[in-house]
């Protein structure tokens, strides 16, 4: 057989099987969008087809912000008096730097928040509070604190995020104030 002859019988059957796999099927354009963002967005809704390079795809997934996790912002506003060393969103993990109150120079806590949800409910946080203790020629031992301090950053966390999240105004807008004396437990 020639060349010919073989390119045409491939051309017939390619033919053939794609005009029977509905590739081309009979359109009413009363039912199809003219418009063509009108036309993608109801094949995106009814799942077909797909978009090659979209530029205004999201390259690095999809995230909540910051701005509008409840219990994320309750935790930075409550934690303001602080320096903090490791704010994540992504990773889910806030850490403040050593802090000690004016009148206890060889003593200083550091605080982690860890969140294990982005709903406001008390197990999807989990508060972890350490304390330093100095001596006079520097001899530091670190501790983590096994009291009710993590309970009570956790509980005005839970309150203050529901405040946010029902956007009721904070009757004490100062959260510094909540831990004053910190340093005594």
């Amino acid at each position: 057989m020639s060349n010919k002859i073989i390119s045409k019988l491939i051309f017939v059957l390619l033919f053939f099987s794609l005009t029977n796999c509905g590739i081309y099927r009979k359109t009413d354009v009363r039912e199809t969008p003219v418009n063509s963002t009108e036309r993608v967005k109801k094949n995106i809704e009814e799942g077909r087809g797909f978009r090659l390079m979209d530029r205004n795809k999201n390259k690095g997934g999809v995230f909540e912000f910051a701005s509008s996790n409840a219990m994320w912002q309750a935790s930075i506003n409550l934690l303001d008096f602080v320096p903090l060393t490791n704010v994540d969103y992504s990773g889910g993990i806030i850490i403040t730097d050593w802090f000690s109150e004016e009148n206890s120079n060889n003593q200083s806590l550091k605080i982690t928040v860890r969140f294990l949800s982005n709903e406001i409910r008390s197990d999807g946080l989990d508060i972890i509070v350490h304390k330093k203790s100095c001596s006079t020629n520097n001899n530091c031992k670190v501790a983590k604190l096994e009291n009710s301090l993590s309970n009570e950053i956790k509980s005005e966390i839970l309150k203050q995020a529901t405040m946010i999240k029902e956007e009721i105004p904070n009757p004490n807008p100062e959260y510094g104030d909540n831990f004053k004396g910190v340093m005594d437990r």
